[in-house]
């Protein structure tokens, strides 16, 4: 139980004696939606007026992006670079390179079948003791030495075709993701230099203007959206336990026309106002529990926070 100054009592006594029976006051109030960017910045341009009735996502206010602009063109460039680099390593050689390994392989192949033949030929002069032995011995290194250079060639032209190792192409596919995690957090730093409306309602007020310095997280715009009014006011004790949440009531105010209805929210689990006397049968119909109750979105552009309301329970059209 919380016990409150004397001097607000006489308020909440109030409540419970209007001389019209059932009729309790209150008040509207509004829950403000303020509006920041988590980067600071000089404001550029402020786009609503305190006043002002925006829609949901409409632009509110854009602070200057010059840095977070550039980096966001760095990393898009990064990304484009490691992204070339693992398509290269997915490829083998280049066409021309390739081309250049076949062409030393025809010559090999070529100069093979000449080799060859003055191999066999070579084997016949000494057959018939034309040639000393000699001559065949170096014409069987030729041979040899050309049929390796044969298989040699091959090999490179096998192995220019493929791709890169497992471990180069894993290691550049890790690189491209990095690269996409930075352009992803560039990005998402330049969108929150340009702020909109999270919901339709009045712009209540806007705190900085156009060239100022504006800190991270500090708020730019108040907006109060219709569903964000709410009705407070206070239920003598006795009548307490006719109230649920969910429970219908209905508002009246001063030029508001018919009267609007609500539904109970939040009703306090203490009093809210306590007379400092003990709780004795008559003091007890002093006591006053805070209630909460919200009318729909299109009733509740008629209330205004801070403006008085008679509240009665039960509702209207019921």
């Amino acid at each position: 139980m919380k016990w409150m100054p004397l001097v607000v009592v006489p308020v909440a006594l109030a409540a419970c004696s209007d001389p019209r029976e059932g009729v309790l006051s209150g008040y509207a109030e509004g829950e403000y939606v303020r509006v920041a960017s988590p980067v600071a910045g000089a404001l550029d341009k402020l786009a609503v007026e305190r006043g002002y009735r925006v829609a949901a996502n409409q632009p509110l206010f854009v602070l200057e992006q010059v840095a977070e602009r550039a980096a966001r063109d760095q990393a898009a460039a990064q990304l484009a670079t490691t992204q070339a680099a693992l398509e290269n390593l997915k490829k083998g050689r280049r066409p021309e390179e390739i081309a250049a390994i076949r062409a030393q392989h025809a010559q090999a192949v070529a100069n093979l079948a000449v080799s060859s033949a003055n191999l066999e030929r070579q084997q016949q002069l000494v057959a018939q003791r034309f040639v000393s032995p000699t001559v065949l011995d170096e014409a069987g290194g030729a041979e040899r030495r050309d049929r390796a250079r044969v298989a040699e060639l091959a090999a490179q032209l096998q192995v220019a075709k493929l791709a890169a190792r497992v471990d180069e192409i894993t290691a550049a596919e890790q690189s491209v993701a990095a690269a996409k995690e930075a352009l992803a957090q560039a990005q998402w730093k330049l969108d929150q230099k340009s702020q909109a409306a999270p919901a339709a309602g009045l712009v209540q007020d806007t705190f900085y203007r156009p060239g100022e310095w504006i800190p991270a997280g500090a708020p730019v715009v108040s907006l109060l959206p219709p569903e964000n009014l709410k009705l407070r006011f206070f239920v003598p004790q006795p009548q307490l336990g006719a109230l649920a949440v969910g429970s219908r009531i209905a508002a009246r105010c001063d030029g508001c026309g018919d009267p609007i209805p609500a539904t109970v929210s939040y009703i306090a689990p203490e009093a809210e106002y306590t007379p400092p006397v003990i709780y004795s049968r008559e003091s007890r119909a002093k006591l006053v529990f805070l209630v909460e109750a919200r009318p729909a979105a299109a009733d509740a552009t008629r209330l205004h926070p801070g403006q008085p309301v008679d509240v009665t329970l039960g509702g209207v059209g019921r």
